[in-house]
């Protein structure tokens, strides 16, 4: 009995650590950073549902097309394409300092499918992510590219 409360014990403090060591406060420039990787990632597997996730409610590509485009064109992109890799040739992200609530990604991607690239141009996109924190987590609020 008294072996059985111990173990109780320990069971309910490690529950305790556990708990206050996921609510200790995420690093910012690294939660940004798992952001990218995450969307990169997700992308990659053709996992529609969770790039939305990582959409901002007020998401904007090229200051005209909102999420409805974005999940529109992944399908299409996903259906015509048996993989997709984006091959990130450089990628720096940082946190406004002026705004912490703010990040920002530039970067340079080529977009491949299963026979060739996607569209049918070797030339890199140079691709500019506007993030936006809420809470703990970072959204996409706009996506830039030339």
């Amino acid at each position: 009995m008294l072996m059985r409360r111990h173990y109780l014990g320990l069971t309910l403090a490690l529950a305790c650590v556990a708990v206050s060591g996921c609510s200790r406060s995420v690093d910012p420039q690294a939660s940004l950073e798992a952001a990218v990787q995450a969307l990169q990632d997700n992308l990659e597997a053709k996992k529609t549902s969770a790039v939305m996730d990582l959409l901002d409610p007020q998401y904007r590509a090229q200051q005209e097309l909102d999420r409805d485009w974005a999940k529109r064109t992944m399908t299409l992109m996903f259906l015509q394409h048996a993989s997709v890799k984006v091959v990130a040739l450089t990628r720096s992200s940082q946190i406004d300092p002026g705004a912490p609530q703010t990040g920002y990604t530039d970067a340079q991607v080529v977009l491949t499918g299963a026979q060739n690239i996607i569209p049918d141009t070797a030339a890199p996109y140079v691709v500019r992510l506007q993030w936006s924190r809420d809470g703990e987590q970072w959204k996409l609020r706009t996506l830039e590219w030339n």
